[in-house]
């Protein structure tokens, strides 16, 4: 018995279909319902993620609050929860150190990011933060992380 070309076209069809679905990021259903625009415009900013804020912030990381939700937070999010069409959270265990150590950060401010991990666009080069700036963003970053377990 022959198999029919259509036949073998419609197998591969469905396992190539599969494959693609299988290996796209998921970035979980609030952020692909933002992208479709099925969401209620006054939920476009809700946060990515919950997230437990450690009770006493160091020194170096309550400077990093004050200036990570001065310069950061219109796209982060308020304590880097992330938005809704705006930006990933940093709270998340992309971020985590094994994966994008300390520097990554630094390298991110200085010469933006191109998307990887999440799809919304590339970052730009973020001008007017100092080194220390920088620093104490990293520490507050890290700080609520490990406070919600990403370490």
């Amino acid at each position: 018995m022959a198999v029919k070309p259509i036949a073998i076209i419609a197998v591969f069809a469905i396992a190539v279909g599969g494959f693609v679905l299988a290996t796209q990021w998921d970035d979980g259903p609030q952020a692909q319902q933002a992208r479709s625009g099925t969401r209620p415009v006054a939920q476009q900013d809700a946060p990515l993620v919950n997230i437990v804020m450690p009770d006493d912030l160091g020194a170096m990381a309550q400077i990093g609050a004050r200036v990570f939700n001065a310069t950061c937070a219109s796209c982060h999010g308020e304590n880097a929860v992330g938005r809704n069409g705006a930006g990933p959270p940093l709270i998340h265990k992309i971020y985590e150190p094994s994966h994008h150590g300390d520097g990554a950060f630094h390298l991110a401010v200085q010469n933006g990011v191109r998307a990887h991990h999440w799809r919304f666009g590339d970052m730009p080069p973020q001008t007017g933060l100092t080194r220390a700036e920088v620093d104490a963003i990293v520490a507050f970053v890290r700080q609520v992380q490990t406070e919600n377990g990403i370490n």
